[in-house]
C-alpha cells in the first residue's frame, strides 16, 4: 500500500510550491543527511523530508512500491533494489563510506584491543555482545564465522532491534561490548569507542538514487548531485563518516566488496 505524501509546512519552501522531497535513508546516515537536507533547503530553497529506518524494512519499504524521491543505503542494498526496477536507471551515486568500530560503556575500563589477538580475547571475555542489523551486522558475524568464532559467541550474541542504536544498549547494561558503523556511535556520550584491529576492519559505501516512482525525479537527482558536492564532503567528515574517493556513477547491479 502506497503511503501518501505526508502535508508538511517544508513544502512552502519547494520550488513552484510543489511539495517537500522524501528521502529514505538507514539509520547510519540519518543525522549526517538531516544536516544536509537542512543546509540544502537554505541554499536552494528546495525542502527535503528525511525518513531514517532499519537499512533492511528501509529496502523493504522500496521494494514494497512505496513512493519516495530519493534513496540512501547501503550499496549492495541499493544496487539490487536498482536491479529490481526501483530506482531510476543510471542514478545511482556513492556518496559516503563508513566504518564500524567497536565500544564500551563510558564508565568501564576499556579492554586491549590493538591486535586481532586482542580482539578476540575481547569478545570471548564478553558476558554479551551487542550489533546491529543491516550491513554492519552482516559483516561482522561473517567475520567471526571466518575466524572459527560465531558458534561460540552466538548464545551471547545481542541484535540491537531495527532504529535502535547500539550504544542504547550498552548505556543499559544489556551488552559489554558493542560493533556499529562509527556515524551511530560519534556523537553518543555514553560509550567509548575502540577502532577495530588490522585485519577486522568493516568499511561500508553508502550511495543515493532517485526512486523510480518519484514525482520529482530532476529536484531528487539535484538533491543527489548536493550529497556529493564538498559542503556535503565536510558534513561527512564530521559525523564520522568519509566521501568516497570516486563519486562516480555506479552501475546497476554492482555490488562493493
Amino acid at each position: 500500500m502506497e503511503t501518501p505524501r505526508p502535508e508538511s509546512a517544508d513544502a512552502a519552501a519547494a520550488p513552484g510550491g510543489a511539495g517537500a522531497l522524501r528521502c529514505l535513508s538507514s539509520m547510519a546516515t540519518r543525522q549526517v543527511l538531516a544536516d544536509l537536507a537542512a543546509r540544502y533547503r537554505a541554499e536552494r530553497g528546495d525542502a527535503v523530508e528525511l525518513l531514517s529506518l532499519g537499512g533492511v524494512e528501509a529496502a523493504r519499504r522500496v521494494a514494497a512500491g512505496e513512493a519516495f524521491d530519493v534513496v540512501v543505503l547501503a550499496a549492495d542494498a541499493l544496487a539490487a533494489l536498482a536491479g529490481a526496477g526501483h530506482l531510476q536507471p543510471g542514478s545511482l551515486r556513492a556518496v559516503a563510506v563508513s566504518d564500524v568500530v567497536a565500544a564500551v560503556p563510558a564508565d568501564m575500563p576499556a579492554p586491549p584491543f590493538a591486535t586481532q589477538a586482542q580482539c578476540i580475547d575481547a569478545l570471548r571475555a564478553a558476558p554479551a555482545i551487542g550489533y546491529s542489523t543491516g550491513p554492519s551486522g552482516t559483516a561482522l558475524l561473517a567475520l567471526w564465522q571466518r575466524a572459527g568464532l560465531l558458534e561460540a559467541l552466538r548464545p551471547r550474541l545481542v541484535q540491537a532491534p531495527p532504529g535502535v542504536p547500539v550504544g542504547e544498549l550498552l548505556v543499559q547494561g544489556r551488552v559489554a561490548i558493542g560493533f556499529q558503523q562509527r556515524s551511530e556511535l560519534v556523537h553518543h556520550d555514553g560509550v567509548q569507542r575502540l577502532e577495530m584491529p588490522p585485519g577486522h576492519e568493516i568499511v561500508t559505501v553508502f550511495s543515493a538514487g532517485v526512486a523510480a516512482r518519484s514525482p520529482f525525479p530532476a529536484r531528487a537527482a539535484a538533491f543527489v548531485a548536493f550529497l556529493q558536492s564538498p559542503a556535503a564532503a565536510q558534513a561527512l567528515l564530521t559525523h564520522g563518516m568519509a566521501p568516497p574517493a570516486r563519486p562516480a556513477a555506479e552501475p546497476e547491479g554492482h555490488r562493493h566488496p
